[in-house]
């Protein structure tokens, strides 16, 4: 019998020292990418930004008439009558955006064609325009008569107040038509379709399913109306309502510093804008529960983040 002879590791030959001993890879050294466009738009950013600067601190202005002004007694009645007439002005937009959405998206086709007409039409005309049509109509008219109810002449009837609600107002309702039948829309149609399943009425289906769930979709945009609002108040200066801008401008006549006014109407716009902005971070945070996993943090967290990472080692505990 032949002898069969296996072969095995045990009997391959020792590897040689050349391949025991492999070298070792060089390192990769990694060399950052330069970006030099933009420290040519930087640097040209920080050039046209001195250079406005500088232009402005050469100019005739006197800079010392703003904080005499800034808390004037008239301007800080501007500053109230502001915000009153931006409250009320988005009142009359919300509630009448609401309505005209729901009026919109009906499967009458008048109510539905009389909302698509005056969407159409408000949002298609200046404010501005709008503002001088409901001031001048006395011309047209000379008295509004309400039967039993109302009479009177239509100039005294049309105060600045009320030429400023129905001309902001009544515009800013068209907008908001459009946000709130977007929010409506972004709700899936089964979740009607289930509430009507279980009994529930069209009315009380948008209340208690349809329109909460939209109000993620709504609210940040709303956000951005209020904050437009505020400052399309200045506007209604045209039509005699003495809000911020027009004791502003009144202050600067009077004064003899028109163009400092300009600025101290500016700061209190920022001022007020810039509150508005954090109360619209905030409820924008709130209606964004549960459509992300985590909610993004407060400026008052990272700021507190960050003092408490400050001295802390980053390789862990010391």
């Amino acid at each position: 019998m032949t002898d069969i002879k296996k072969t095995g590791p045990a009997d391959e030959p020792p590897a040689s020292s050349a391949t025991a001993a492999a070298p070792v890879p060089e390192a990769i050294r990694a060399i950052p990418v330069r970006h030099y466009g933009r420290y040519v738009s930087a640097l040209v950013a920080i050039a046209a930004l001195v250079a406005i600067v500088y232009a402005f601190s050469q100019g005739r202005i006197n800079w010392g008439a703003i904080p005499d002004y800034f808390f004037d007694d008239r301007i800080i009645d501007g500053v109230g009558q502001t915000l009153l007439l931006t409250a009320l002005s988005m009142l009359i937009g919300v509630v009448g955006g609401v309505l005209l959405a729901v009026m919109r998206l009906s499967k009458n086709p008048v109510t539905s064609s009389i909302a698509w007409f005056y969407i159409w039409f408000f949002r298609g005309t200046p404010v501005l325009v709008q503002l001088f049509v409901w001031f001048n109509l006395g011309l047209v008219f000379e008295y509004i008569n309400l039967g039993p109810i109302y009479k009177d002449y239509w100039s005294s009837f049309m105060t600045p107040l009320l030429t400023a609600l129905l001309g902001l107002g009544l515009n800013e309702a068209a907008y908001m038509a459009e946000i709130c039948r977007a929010g409506l829309l972004s709700v899936d149609e089964g979740q009607t379709e289930a509430s009507h399943a279980l009994g529930m009425s069209h009315a009380k289906t948008l209340r208690r399913v349809v329109i909460p769930q939209a109000m993620r979709v709504i609210v940040p945009p709303t956000g951005n109306e209020v904050i437009n609002m505020l400052k399309t108040t200045s506007l209604v200066a045209a039509v005699q309502f003495y809000e911020l801008f027009k004791n502003a401008q009144d202050i600067g006549q009077a004064s003899g510093a028109p163009v400092e006014m300009y600025f101290l109407a500016a700061a209190w716009y920022l001022i007020m804008t810039s509150v508005l902005s954090v109360g619209q971070y905030y409820l924008e945070r709130y209606y964004a529960r549960g459509s992300s996993r985590s909610l993004p943090q407060t400026p008052f967290q990272k700021l507190r983040a960050t003092v408490l990472s400050v001295g802390r080692p980053k390789g862990g505990i010391a």
